[in-house]
């Protein structure tokens, strides 16, 4: 290798470093902090809650509350009654000579059933205190919600009631309270952080929830408060109804869709615009998560843990991944993604979202990873049908997979979502090496074997042989370059002198040329391996075929193989050791060693030398947190790429190619117009300086 295919050699290396650094993740700010007293402590003195007084107000609004909530009693004349999960009260407005009288029935105070007339009347000797406080508050917040929240009031308060849904790929269990999912297992992965390893847990009723809101002129309607009428229908289908009338009914269908991980939901209606007016246009909805840990390496996890998002005609974008991030959008929004490295909560709307508001703040020292929300607007109508649709997604960051959700969710015609986007490939050239060669390589061979420690090893045997021309492009470069080593220290000798270096370059590269030789050939051949390289480097940390799978030492191929932990933190290292990563730089010093030595007159420059081996080091204290997957293709990579380079060395007579060189330079050679024109500027520019050393001179004199 001579001293130009050296010095884009470190070009490059320096590129990855540069490509490195502004992927590597940020560390951890600062160090945890302590934690406040946990929820519960009792209040003392001001701070307890004071006894609920029921006022005269509370006492005129309850007869009207009733009569209007309430249903007439069939053959009594004038007597409505009012019956929810907290109370069921009669009143007959001709038996109210007083403000108790006409009123019957109880309230349920905690399991307790407390006369209506004794809360209206102040009589509560018979019970105890926190009874009594406990019917005064019930009945004073149904009057409340019975008056804000209408024909839904009904629906208000009462036990939370779950139905479990589930197929080959997931269990899905629904609740009553809000009509939601309020969790989601995948049954094909385990987590790698808890010992023995349990299914993951996208979420549960503690760390996700959404919600519908109406928002009239009247009142806003939040789903979150209400208490739907849940049943299953079928195996892969359940429903949660309100009825709020006769012929009036609003409700949320879900569906399970075997073995794409997903959940279809339709909200359908009937009569409801005679709850809710025609002139309510939109829909908002509400939907935070607490993404929770899955991984060994926290810090590819919470690197590739982000809010993802697409424009109707556009391609998907994304929110910081570093930090916190904000954004507020506006258009047609195809969808939204809580993604983090290897799994994704995704909810695509059958119309769009109009507006979304979509946050994310990072957790730091938590067994959560981040907080996601968004809050969006839909186009909606009172008529009946189902005027909106969503399609969720909870499942694996697969590339198949999500290429064939795609295939199964858009129509004829219609914009692709580009969900496969949410698997990290790289940008540009690299995306489309891993889609084109890698991914179709890598899913091919593991139909046929299990192991992917072997099928990393055919993965990088079949790249070797494709960059084989290339490698050997680079290596016949180089020796021609050796051989051509005595020409050219007879031109450094003849030229020594600093000011004839544009004379000695001039001979230089007239040798080159006669001789058929270039010192860019050995670059050119490893430019061109660069993006395979760098695709490989986006590859392997986002694989999910990778996640679990042991190799050797190695337990996990998409986290670091750790071998030993340190009791200490070595900056940008950080506090373990893993091997691979520790061989891949012991093989790429070896390289870097043949390299040095294969190049002419690699001894006279110190400097580049100190250089070229101080680039694997590198490579160790950026490696050492990536996957072992990557390290351990690196590793292979170098060890076949110096196994290469010794068999060129018994195949390629160097002897023979000098004797080739010497004859091509005693042919005559037409120049090439790049090289007249570099000679007529080495002329230009020696004619240059020779004036400038008249000019030195004559100030001298």
């Amino acid at each position: 290798m001579d001293k130009n295919s050296l010095t884009g050699m470190v070009l490059m290396g320096l590129v990855i470093f540069l490509f490195m650094w502004l992927n590597k993740p940020k560390q951890d700010q600062a160090a945890l902090q302590e934690t406040e007293q946990a929820a519960g402590v009792e209040n003392s003195g001001a701070n307890k809650a004071q006894p609920l007084i029921i006022t005269p107000e509370d006492i005129n609004r309850l007869a009207p509350t009733v009569m209007s909530f309430g249903k007439q009693v069939e053959g009594e004349t004038a007597t409505y009654r009012l019956a929810t999960s907290d109370l069921d009260i009669t009143y007959t407005p001709a038996l109210a000579a007083d403000s108790a009288s006409g009123f019957s029935g109880s309230v349920n105070a905690g399991g307790v059933l407390v006369d209506i007339r004794n809360i209206i009347e102040g009589r509560f000797g018979q019970y105890t205190p926190e009874t009594a406080d406990a019917a005064r508050r019930t009945l004073h917040d149904a009057i409340v919600n019975l008056n804000k929240y209408k024909s839904f009031a009904p629906f208000i308060g009462g036990d939370n009631k779950t139905v479990v849904l589930e197929n080959d790929q997931m269990r899905v269990t629904f609740g009553s309270r809000g009509g939601r999912i309020q969790e989601v297992v995948l049954k094909k992965y385990d987590t790698e952080t808890t010992t023995p390893p349990t299914p993951v847990t996208l979420f549960n009723a503690e760390t996700a929830a959404y919600n519908f809101t109406f928002t009239t002129a009247e009142q806003r309607i939040n789903t979150a408060d209400l208490n739907f009428q849940a049943s299953a229908l079928n195996d892969s289908t359940v429903v949660m109804s309100l009825p709020l009338a006769d012929g009036v009914t609003w409700q949320l269908r879900y569906t399970l869709v075997p073995e794409l991980y997903l959940v279809k939901m339709d909200l359908v209606q009937q009569g409801v615009d005679a709850v809710i007016p025609p002139s309510t246009t939109t829909l908002g909805m509400d939907w935070a998560m607490q993404l929770g840990r899955n991984e060994i390496g926290r810090t590819f996890e919470e690197r590739n843990s982000a809010v993802y998002y697409k424009f109707t005609g556009e391609g998907p974008d994304e929110l910081d991944a570093n930090g916190d991030d904000a954004e507020k959008l506006t258009g047609h929004i195809k969808w939204v993604a809580f993604k983090n490295q290897f799994f994704s909560s995704v909810i695509i709307p059958r119309q769009h979202f109009s507006t979304a508001d979509i946050e994310s703040h990072e957790i730091k020292n938590s067994e959560f990873l981040k907080d996601m929300s968004m809050q969006a607007v839909m186009p909606y109508s009172t008529a009946d049908g189902s005027p909106v649709g969503f399609s969720w997604y909870f499942g694996p960051n697969s590339y198949p997979l999500l290429c064939d959700l795609d295939d199964a969710l858009v129509a004829d015609g219609g914009d692709s979502l580009e969900l496969d986007r949410l698997v990290n490939l790289g940008w540009g050239l690299f995306r489309w090496i891993n889609q084109l060669i890698v991914i179709p390589v890598f899913t091919f061979v593991s139909k046929f074997i299990s192991n992917y420690g072997i099928i990393i090893l055919i993965l990088t045997l079949f790249i070797k042989l494709i960059t084989f021309p290339f490698t050997y492009k680079s290596y016949m470069s180089q020796a021609k370059m050796r051989v051509l080593a005595p020409e050219i220290k007879e031109i450094n000798d003849k030229y020594p002198d600093q000011a004839d270096a544009m004379k000695r370059q001039q001979e230089t590269m007239a040798l080159y040329s006669r001789a058929g030789a270039s010192p860019f050939s050995g670059c050119l051949p490893m430019l061109l391996q660069m993006p395979v390289l760098i695709a490989m480097f986006s590859f392997f940390p986002n694989a999910i075929e990778l996640r679990g799978q042991s190799f050797l030492w190695a337990h996990d191929l998409s986290a670091p193989d750790v071998i030993f932990s340190l009791p200490f933190t070595i900056p940008f290292y950080g506090n373990h050791v893993s091997l691979f990563c520790l061989l891949m730089t012991v093989v790429n010093i070896i390289y870097t060693r043949i390299n040095m030595q294969n190049q002419p007159g690699g001894n006279n420059m110190p400097g580049m030398k100190w250089m070229m081996y101080l680039m694997p080091v590198m490579f160790l204290f950026f490696f050492n947190d990536y996957a072992s997957g990557l390290s351990y293709y690196y590793f292979l990579s170098l060890l076949i790429t110096i196994v290469q380079t010794y068999i060129f060395r018994r195949c390629v007579n160097e002897d023979k190619v000098r004797a080739e060189m010497l004859a091509n330079a005693k042919k005559p050679r037409k120049k090439s117009g790049f090289m007249a024109r570099l000679e007529e500027a080495q002329k230009k520019q020696e004619a240059y300086m020779r004036e400038q050393s008249r000019q030195q001179a004559r100030r001298r004199r």
